[in-house]
């Protein structure tokens, strides 16, 4: 007899699956679309709808959105890797940002906050998209950053501080 690929299925998983998929689809198409082709979007949030259905067990039920926007997160990483042809011995070894054609920035239409947004680095970008675009708290910023909470919040006080200040004073939040 065949091993089975996950847990077994019961008519409860499938109808609390059902919920999950129509309450956040079209939050992870709209994350996806943001950050690359929007041709790919749908096709992305399928693979971490699938990956949470391996992982319906393991999914806390009290933080859904937060841990699909955690594996969106890898999955689009996945996913630029995918398409990236590039020798390991060219990889840099300091965290070099790439910001040309990059839709997540491009999207923004102030060239001044772009550039600031570049120099930040990319977890602090992470944070602030997240919390901005998403629309993510601090507990839903914890879930995603598999941080605590107060470790989300100063997470995101930091990233906001390092972006006034790549800013600098034309900032107003």
């Amino acid at each position: 007899m065949p091993e089975s690929a996950g847990p077994a299925e019961t008519a409860a998983d499938v109808d609390w699956f059902t919920v999950i998929v129509r309450e956040h689809s079209t939050a992870l198409v709209r994350y996806f679309a943001r950050r690359g082709p929007r041709q790919d979007a749908e096709d992305l949030a399928a693979e971490v709808f699938a990956t949470a259905w391996r992982r319906r067990n393991d999914l806390p039920r009290e933080a859904v959105l937060p841990w699909l926007y955690r594996t969106a997160g890898f999955t689009l990483a996945n996913s630029r890797r995918k398409h990236i042809d590039l020798p390991v011995d060219a990889v840099p070894e300091s965290g070099a940002v790439r910001i040309d054609g990059d839709p997540e920035l491009n999207l923004l239409f102030d060239a001044e906050l772009r550039g600031a947004l570049a120099s930040v680095g990319e977890r602090d970008r992470q944070i602030l998209l997240l919390h901005a675009w998403e629309g993510l708290d601090g507990a839903e910023l914890a879930g995603v950053l598999g941080i605590s909470r107060s470790g989300a919040d100063a997470a995101l006080s930091r990233a906001r501080k390092r972006l006034r200040e790549a800013w600098g004073e034309r900032m107003s939040f």
